[in-house]
């Protein structure tokens, strides 16, 4: 069964290179991308069902033994993942394929964009099931020279602006991790997460220190956690609708993992988490304060993720089995309901011809599933009951409540009022962009004129036709956001055991009997 893991990897890989020879022939690329995220995403919940009722896979890919093998690793929170990390990323290719034939290559050269968001796709996967830390530096530097690409399509002005300094600010954040693992090989002689687990107790606590915080701040900054955020709100609204959507639902998720993978499982008799607890509650805070001051709806957005990490933070900070299973519901909940929004707000643009809730009016009446596509995720993402947003917000507030210190009190409460913020925010770019009417009174417009000198606020494009497919890849979204909830039960039993699980360090026991493949 091992044997499979590698092709979580390779079969995107494989992908890609087919998508790239077939650089003529459109309709086969976009038949060889459906295909591959197709296959990944059965072979990902198959891979879910067996470690589920059984132990986690392992793999020496190539044929070395450990500790010189790169070991892919895949328990239930890695198969997880990439089951709904491949949901999301077939959702966004459908609609990127719309857009594609609605505007061929002006926002998103389909004989490039196919290949890099398949190699985009391979990078996540395998940081994902990354077993030792080089290999999840590969993952990491994968995706960051695919999202290079993806952020830069079109090639304006803006883009290569905002696509500079994301490209800045990953390579400062590659250059601490890589650092680190440096550090860590000089001090421990492997690379391997189980490894590393076991030995570490073996150095001197401020050196234990040391490494704990070059990798923290490395993820910090692909986390977006503040205040090492400020690059994204600035970066993901200029990028195309597509390639926004699946940069916020799971580029800054791939650090989050990293972080609940050093935290919890190399790291687990942390001195951090009451640093964490406090980051975390700044993080809320500041990103949810960013969000209401901000006019146009890609930046209201851009501003929620960054609050929104700070509750996933905020659950690897309180560090007990319950808030490690709530964080990783929450992460789920939150890798699917993002993307959906901003695959909505992609709607919103063709349909209105902009993103400015000063310029939009009227939506509700003129496209009233278009404004459904939008209401139903902007009320999960705020915690309204009875949505998944409530259930993996309360169930993180339950297990800081069971913690009962001071720090723990003052998270909830972060949460309760960055929650109420996030409604707030997402209902009043709900009132002025689809209830609005064109003949609205001079008080309304009052009301709002605070927003004008926000970024963007008279931001205007032009209005497209929307096809069929990107509707109906979004709409498809918003029925998995009510599966979450229809069917948290079942979820949040897995999420629960995974829990438990990421509170013991990655034993070499399971990893003694790991399979080679060449």
């Amino acid at each position: 069964m091992s044997q499979l893991v590698p092709l979580f990897v390779a079969l995107p890989l494989l992908g890609a290179a087919m998508a790239l020879i077939l650089a003529r022939h459109r309709l086969m690329q976009v038949g060889v991308s459906i295909v591959t995220l197709s296959a990944t995403f059965l072979l990902a919940v198959f891979m879910l069902y067996v470690v589920d009722t059984g132990t986690p896979l392992a793999v020496s890919v190539g044929g070395w033994p450990l500790p010189f093998g790169i070991v892919l690793y895949v328990d239930r929170l890695s198969a997880l993942l990439v089951a709904v990390s491949s949901i999301v990323l077939l959702a966004v290719l459908l609609f990127s394929v719309g857009q594609g034939a609605a505007d061929g290559d002006e926002d998103t050269p389909v004989t490039i964009f196919h290949p890099t968001y398949l190699i985009l796709a391979a990078g996540v996967f395998n940081a994902f099931i990354a077993g030792d830390l080089f290999n999840f530096y590969v993952g990491f530097e994968i995706l960051l020279v695919a999202s290079y690409v993806l952020i830069t399509l079109g090639s304006t002005k803006e883009r290569i602006r905002a696509g500079t300094v994301y490209i800045v600010v990953s390579l400062v954040s590659s250059l601490i991790f890589i650092s680190a693992i440096a550090v860590i090989y000089g001090a421990l002689g492997t690379v391997n997460m189980a490894q590393i687990a076991e030995r570490m107790t073996e150095l001197p606590a401020e050196v234990q220190m040391l490494l704990h915080v070059m990798l923290l701040l490395g993820f910090a900054v692909k986390a977006a956690i503040f205040p090492l955020s400020f690059w994204l709100p600035d970066s993901y609204p200029t990028a195309p609708a597509p390639v926004t959507a699946v940069f916020a639902g799971l580029l800054t998720k791939v650090g989050v993992y990293a972080i609940i993978r050093t935290e919890m499982q190399l790291f687990h008799d942390s001195d951090l988490d009451a640093i964490l607890a406090i980051v975390a509650v700044v993080t809320m805070i500041v990103g949810i304060l960013g969000a209401v001051a901000q006019a146009e709806m890609k930046r209201i957005l851009s501003f929620t993720l960054v609050s929104h990490v700070g509750y996933m933070v905020f659950g690897i900070a309180i560090a007990s089995e319950k808030a490690a299973g709530a964080t990783v519901y929450y992460m789920v909940h939150h890798i699917i309901v993002q993307t959906t929004l901003f695959l909505a707000v992609g709607l919103i643009e063709r349909y209105a011809g902009s993103t400015s809730i000063l310029r939009v009016k009227g939506i509700a009446k003129a496209a009233p599933f278009l404004a459904a596509l939008y209401l139903i995720p902007a009320l999960n993402l705020g915690g309204l009951p009875p949505f998944s947003g409530f259930l993996g917000k309360f169930a993180l507030f339950d297990a800081a409540a069971e913690e009962g210190t001071a720090l723990m009190w003052v998270g909830v409460g972060a949460g309760v009022v960055t929650s109420l913020l996030t409604l707030y925010a997402l209902m009043r770019a709900w009132n002025l962009a689809f209830w609005r009417e064109e003949n609205d009174s001079a008080e309304t417009e009052a009301r709002i004129e605070y927003l004008t000198s926000a970024p963007d606020a008279d931001l205007q494009t032009r209005r497209r036709a929307i096809p069929r497919i990107m509707t109906s890849s979004t709409a498809g979204m918003v029925v998995i956001i009510v599966g979450l909830t229809v069917f948290a039960g079942p979820l949040y039993e897995i999420c629960d055991r995974i829990g438990q699980e990421l509170l013991l360090p990655i034993s070499l026991v399971q990893l003694e009997g790991v399979e080679q493949t060449t």
